[in-house]
C-alpha cells in the first residue's frame, strides 16, 4: 500500500522512470493502468485523474518527447473500452459475481452500494458524473448494467463522460502542469486533485450511512 501511495503522490517521477525504461511502450503501460482502473471492477484504487494530469504535464515538456495527442487518444480508448468491459461484467454476471466466495472478497461492497445509490439517485447522467469521481466511476458501469440499463444508452453517456474527462484532465495537465508554482508543489497539487475528486463520494457515503441510521 505504501508503494501505491508513493506512486500516486510522485506519479510524475514514476512516469518519467517508465518513459526512460520503456520508451514508446510507455503509452501502452499507461493505457493498461487506466483500462484496468476503469474496467477491472476490483482495482478502483489505481490512479486515474492524477495520472492523466501528470502524463499530460510531462507531454508539455519537450525533454521527454511525449505526444499529448497520443496520450489523449490512448486515454480515451482506455476509459471507453474499460467502461464497456465493466458493463459487460455487470450484465453477464452482476451481483452474483460480487457475492462469489472468492471474487466477492476482492470487491469493495460498500463502494459498489454507493455507486448503485448514486445511479439510482441521478439516473443516466450519473454515468457522466461518475467519470469524475474516483472509485465510484469503477463501479458505475457495473451498477448500471445490474439495474438493467440498456447498453446503447450507456455507451452514449459513457462517450460524453470519457471525452469530457480526458479533455479536462489532459488539458489541465498540459496547460498548467509546467507552471513554476505547479512544478514546485506537484505532489501537493496531485494530492489536492485526489481529495477534491473524492469529496462527492465521501459526502455521499456519509449521507447514506446517517440516512440508514435515522431510518
Amino acid at each position: 500500500m505504501s508503494t501505491l501511495i508513493d506512486f500516486i503522490l510522485h506519479i510524475d517521477v514514476h512516469i518519467v522512470q517508465i518513459v526512460n525504461a520503456f520508451g514508446d511502450w510507455s503509452y501502452l503501460i499507461l493505457f493498461l493502468v487506466i483500462f484496468i482502473e476503469t474496467g477491472a471492477v476490483i482495482m478502483p484504487f489505481l490512479p486515474g485523474d492524477s495520472l492523466l494530469f501528470a502524463a499530460s504535464a510531462l507531454a508539455a515538456d519537450p525533454r521527454y518527447g511525449l505526444n499529448i495527442w497520443i496520450f489523449a487518444v490512448v486515454f480515451l480508448i482506455a476509459c471507453l473500452s474499460g467502461d464497456s468491459l465493466n458493463f459487460l461484467i455487470g450484465h453477464r454476471i452482476g451481483r452474483s459475481l460480487s457475492s462469489h466466495s472468492w471474487f466477492g472478497r476482492l470487491i469493495d461492497k460498500k463502494s459498489l452500494e454507493r455507486a448503485e445509490q448514486f445511479f439510482e439517485k441521478h439516473g443516466a447522467p450519473a454515468i457522466i458524473l461518475a467519470r469524475f469521481m474516483p472509485i465510484i466511476r469503477t463501479f458505475a458501469p457495473f451498477a448500471a448494467a445490474g439495474s438493467g440499463f440498456p447498453y446503447y444508452k450507456f455507451c452514449r453517456f459513457s462517450i460524453i463522460g470519457c471525452i469530457s474527462w480526458v479533455l479536462l484532465c489532459c488539458g489541465g495537465g498540459y496547460f498548467f502542469g509546467n507552471l513554476p508554482f505547479v512544478q514546485k508543489h506537484f505532489s501537493l497539487i496531485i494530492l489536492a486533485i485526489i481529495v477534491v475528486t473524492l469529496i462527492p463520494a465521501i459526502v455521499g457515503g456519509i449521507k447514506a450511512r446517517f440516512g440508514k441510521e435515522t431510518n
